[in-house]
């Protein structure tokens, strides 16, 4: 690590909801702030106005919020190196571009688009469907190195549109050393003469991101994969300049749960898992399922996030995001892209549900229940129920029949388990239920094995009986501490209730 601060930046673009692979990116970006005592910084990078989404920038910061992931600074929290939205920051951008045409690193293109679109056309024609404006084919368009001076002056003058665009040099090995992927190096003759400066006055990302990150002083970017390509030309923006390069970064991608291929906002839905963080509702009208809407804990969806492309080296699966941000290296990042398995993030959701103290999971229910229920039971309900649940609703609907007498029996159970002699059977016991003193659930496990020795009958005749009439349910937690938590008189007129409904049965 240098001795230069670490400052980092999460720069999502408002072109649509932030898919968890953004959230990842987000969450490398904070934890490694977090462990070298850093800035993590958000910028909104709204260059481009035509992909502009309305709502995705307000989408975009209140997911991260939820999450967790709370920026230094950033849109709404400020700090010394703003404006942190790309637009605001518009008027800067020009004089960096023009200062790279002056210094012959770049030049203006007059090529309208049509223009351009023909070119194509004739390459394609011609057997070459890969066209592009480069260091070869530049020098026969419309541009300040093919027109002269005063035609350039004249153009400029009359308010001629044009682009700026990077002046790729010819045949040069561009190099860089990436924290996780080693040394890469790209040939120049591979890569085409990038727009920098739109023709509607905004730049384009390559440009805004290098002048962007040079002014917030980033130390380090790391992002995802997909800007791979990218890096070569924005070291040659960096050494243009005649700035220092941060130190590169780039994360695997995150790959659909079979591996063939990146993990797209259509898989979640269509594949029966979020994608997102949380709900989106497109201008189309299409509703993209979250995490938060779905019943995941956020610091379930961190954790999960955390292990996708990353390990801490040893066993230990959970953990806090505080607990992250203190072991989180970028040497422990792989290469390969991650896997998402959508039932390992049930799993880390079940763990927090396990791991969630009774009395705050009571709250959680009783604003689900919208306080119809005392606390107390509520917590009774959280303890007896949590271990079965992966989602605090789960807890309601399969331990509806703590708060609720069951309307239907499982049909399974009573087909295997109801006999002719049932009725009677389940009779006595609940004759020995009433005649208790008291119903704690010891009491009653001790009664029911005094009634099983008595009928001389093992436990598998009697206890999913018991179970049926009192829950519905076929399978469930301790029917003592079930009997206990609903209380005598109510466990007495369920027997009671079921027996009647099963009378057909018998």
């Amino acid at each position: 690590m240098s001795d230069k601060p670490v400052r980092v930046r999460f720069a999502p673009s408002p072109t649509g909801p932030l898919h968890m692979g953004g959230v990842r990116t987000a969450l490398y970006n904070y934890l490694f702030a977090k462990k070298n005592n850093g800035t993590f910084i958000i910028r909104i990078e709204d260059t481009d106005q035509t992909r502009f989404v309305e709502g995705a920038q307000e989408y975009i910061l209140d997911a991260l919020k939820w999450c967790g992931i709370h920026a230094t600074e950033g849109p709404g929290i400020g700090g010394n190196y703003g404006p942190y939205i790309q637009s605001e920051r518009k008027e800067l951008y020009k004089p960096f571009a023009e200062e790279l045409v002056a210094n012959d690193k770049a030049y203006y293109a007059f090529d309208t688009a049509e223009e351009l679109d023909n070119v194509r056309a004739q390459a394609k024609a011609m057997g070459m469907p890969n066209w592009q404006y480069n260091t070869v084919t530049r020098m026969s368009l419309k541009n300040s190195l093919t027109l002269s001076a005063d035609e350039v002056k004249r153009r400029l003058e009359n308010g001629d549109q044009y682009v700026i665009r990077m002046k790729m040099p010819r045949n040069i090995d561009v190099r860089f050393e990436d924290i996780i992927r080693g040394w890469v190096v790209v040939n120049t003759n591979n890569l085409d003469d990038k727009v920098l400066f739109k023709s509607d006055g905004m730049p384009t990302y390559h440009l805004a991101n290098i002048v962007d990150d040079h002014l917030m002083e980033i130390s380090h970017v790391i992002r995802g994969e997909e800007w791979l390509p990218s890096a070569p030309l924005h070291v040659l923006l960096y050494d243009a300049f005649g700035w220092d390069c941060p130190k590169f970064a780039h994360l695997p991608l995150l790959l659909r749960p079979d591996g063939n291929g990146k993990l797209s906002k259509r898989d979640g839905d269509r594949l029966g898992f979020p994608v997102f963080p949380t709900d989106w509702l497109s201008a189309e009208g299409e509703k993209y399922t979250g995490y938060r809407e779905s019943g995941y804990f956020p610091e379930a969806f961190v954790n999960m996030l955390a292990f996708l492309g990353w390990n801490p080296g040893t066993t230990q699966e959970l953990f806090s995001i505080e607990e992250l941000a203190e072991i989180f290296t970028l040497e422990r990042v792989g290469k390969a892209g991650a896997k998402f398995d959508a039932d390992k993030t049930k799993w880390f959701q079940q763990q927090y549900l396990r791991n969630t103290s009774n009395e705050d999971l009571a709250d959680i229910l009783s604003q689900k229940l919208n306080n119809k229920y005392d606390k107390d039971a509520l917590v009774d309900v959280a303890r007896l129920m949590k271990e079965r649940a992966t989602f605090v609703e789960d807890i309601l609907t399969e331990g509806d029949y703590l708060l609720h007498r069951p309307e239907n029996f499982d049909e399974q159970t009573v087909s295997k388990k109801w006999k002719s002699d049932s009725a009677t059977l389940m009779s006595d016991w609940n004759d020995r239920l009433k005649s208790l003193t008291d119903f704690y659930p010891s009491t009653i496990e001790v009664a029911f094995k005094s009634f099983l020795e008595a009928k001389q009958l093992g436990i598998g005749a009697v206890l999913p009986l018991f179970r049926l009439l009192i829950t519905g349910a076929g399978m469930g937690p301790s029917m003592f501490e079930i009997a206990s938590f609903i209380g005598q008189e109510e466990c007495v007129e369920r027997m009671y209730e079921g027996l009647e409904k099963l009378k057909s049965h018998s």
